[in-house]
């Protein structure tokens, strides 16, 4: 393996480049930002700006491809780095090429986890030199531009591609050779081949005990239906490394997939002891909480979700929802009722926060035996819901858990009809989602129609498999044409995952055969997006976006890029080359 370069030997070699790189710094005190341009300075680093807010951050990266960003772990509005980085990462911000480091003076240990757990590129612990700054920086840039073409094609979404340069590096035998292969077993995994990548980790394994290798092992066997080897992998790794965070979530996964609520919880639990600001983890706890009726825990995972998310793009109408409704199950409807009024202020202007707020507002009223307040609570929300239906937004912006708690307010004020017509759609949409499938039960179950609502779920299923049956044996017997036809017809009616990717592949497969057509591709990458929003790294998706790339290669047709800025500036067009 190829000797780590030394600092003056990277200067030399980026010296040239760094006159071009874009700085952002990120700090409360202007003396500190200061400081760190005049660093940055020495380096040849010309080009910084400086940010002390979440606010003023956001305002600039929406303007600036940032290639370096130095962060301090707090902020001048009170938030920390790993919210400006979850909600970066969330609104699609920072580029896998980005380099980003955290400056903090933090040494309490689950702050520092915390830190480790954002997968930034490195972390810096006031006080430190110039040196110390600029070793780790230049080695963070010189392994993001060895990496720039790979990030360049998973950032578009482009595996198949990305797993071809993988190659190219690993042969390069350039000092990456373990991050080389980290990415190769990462891509074969996204794309479903499963054994492949078993075999890349069991290599590295082969080397050396490191957590990510096995990680990757876990996850490929979990691939390939193995379980209980998973599971087994997953548990042995939380023993052998506790920080590796990543583990966590992953045996809950498995243990949930096993039917062992009771287990996930417990797993969930023990991470948020460890590194307890990971606000996506938080709402897990929540939810497997609550499936598990353990209300209290449930109640406290809700509360810091959204404790921590006030005041942030990140902040979300089921972050207030979840609250009241497990406040609600707790029989606390005064608690519940001062979450509901936070939301309306919180969401004023807001359709959607307004349906949220009558829904639970109806559900409180028919706990407190209020049964006129709750009815006209729920008219109001049914007539809010069907309005945004009409002009399409709510199916785009009103969350699966928010419209089944308004069926689940129907239920309660006696409107079963409109009850069963919300669940049907949403358990058609979702019917692979235990989560929600959960979810469906329960409302029927708190109603007293469990029943009803177990042979709801088990209608829909049946329609769901006999729609998608009949486009796939038209595909099989030949009739591609035909299969298009019944595919799309199915996806527009009932938009699920395996619907769209179905449409989206047999769309695609059909302009392989005849030839570009502008306005199916155009159909085709509006199924391909929608199915992206639910899971973009879903291995059914990334097969359905890779069928797409390839015929767009052949014929010549631009491929449109599933990256950051695209996301953010709209839905993209599809046009051939000229002649």
């Amino acid at each position: 393996m190829a000797r780590p370069e030394s600092t003056a030997e990277l200067l030399h070699k980026l010296g040239k480049e760094l006159a071009n790189k874009q700085a952002l710094l990120i700090d409360r005190y202007p003396n500190a930002r200061s400081s760190l341009r005049l660093m940055l300075s020495a380096m040849g680093i010309n080009s910084v700006r400086s940010a002390s807010s979440s606010a003023d951050v956001l305002r600039q990266v929406k303007a600036i491809d940032f290639d370096i960003i130095l962060a301090d772990y707090i902020l001048e509005d009170g938030r920390d780095s790993q919210q400006l980085l979850e909600e970066l990462r969330h609104q699609h911000l920072v580029s896998l090429s980005t380099v980003f480091i955290v400056i903090t003076s933090e040494r309490e240990y689950h702050n520092v986890v915390s830190i480790a757990e954002l997968s930034v590129d490195d972390y810096l612990i006031k006080p430190f030199t110039v040196d110390e700054l600029q070793g780790r920086l230049l080695r963070a840039l010189n392994k993001k531009r060895f990496f720039t073409p790979l990030f360049e094609s998973l950032d578009n979404g482009a595996y198949a591609e990305a797993l071809i340069l993988c190659e190219r590096l690993i042969a390069q035998n350039n000092g990456f050779l373990f991050d080389a292969l980290r990415f190769k077993g990462d891509i074969l995994n996204a794309l479903g081949r499963h054994e492949e990548a078993q075999t890349v980790y069991q290599q590295v394994l082969g080397q050396r005990p490191l957590p990510w290798a096995r990680m990757g092992l876990a996850i490929s066997r979990r691939g390939q239906k193995q379980l209980p080897e998973a599971e087994a992998i997953g548990q042995a790794i939380i023993e052998d490394f506790p920080e590796f965070m990543a583990a966590y979530d992953f045996l809950a996964d498995v243990h949930e997939e096993m039917g062992k609520l009771v287990d996930a919880q417990e797993v969930l639990q023990r991470a948020v002891l460890i590194s307890p600001n990971n606000s996506a983890r938080q709402r897990m706890v929540g939810d497997v909480a609550a499936r598990n009726n353990d209300l209290k825990t449930a109640e406290r995972a809700y509360s810091k979700v959204l404790d921590r998310r006030r005041g942030s793009s990140l902040k979300d109408i089921n972050d207030y929802t979840n609250l009241s409704r497990v406040m609600l199950d707790r029989g606390q409807t005064k608690a519940a009722r001062a979450v509901t009024e936070e939301l309306r202020r919180s969401w004023r202007g807001s359709k959607q926060g307004e349906v949220a707020a009558l829904v639970m507002e109806s559900l409180c009223a028919n706990m407190e035996g209020e049964a006129t307040i709750a009815k006209r609570a729920v008219e109001k929300a049914l007539e809010l819901h069907d309005s945004l239906r009409k002009v399409g937004r709510s199916h785009a912006v009103l969350s699966q858990k928010l419209t089944l708690d308004l069926a689940h307010a129907c239920l309660a004020t006696g409107d079963e009809t409109a009850a069963r017509d919300i669940v049907r759609q949403v358990a058609a949409e979702n019917h692979e989602d235990r989560a929600v499938i959960a979810h469906v039960q329960r409302i029927y179950a708190k109603t007293g129609k469990a029943e009803d609502g177990h042979a709801l779920l088990a209608e829909v299923g049946k329609e769901i498999v006999e729609l998608n049956n009949r486009g796939v044996l038209a595909a099989r017997k030949g009739d591609v044409a035909a299969s298009v036809k019944l595919l799309t017809e199915a996806a527009d009616r009932v938009p699920n995952m395996q619907f769209l990717v179905n449409a989206t592949k047999a769309i695609f497969t059909l302009l392989d055969l005849n030839g570009w057509d502008h306005d199916l591709a155009k159909r085709g990458l509006h199924y391909l997006q929608t199915a992206q929003t639910k899971d973009m790294r879903n291995p059914k998706v990334i097969s359905a976006r890779e069928s797409y790339q390839r015929v767009a290669r052949k014929y010549g047709i631009p491929i449109v890029p599933f990256g950051a800025r695209r996301a953010i500036e709209g839905p993209p067009r599809v046009e051939p080359h000229d002649g």
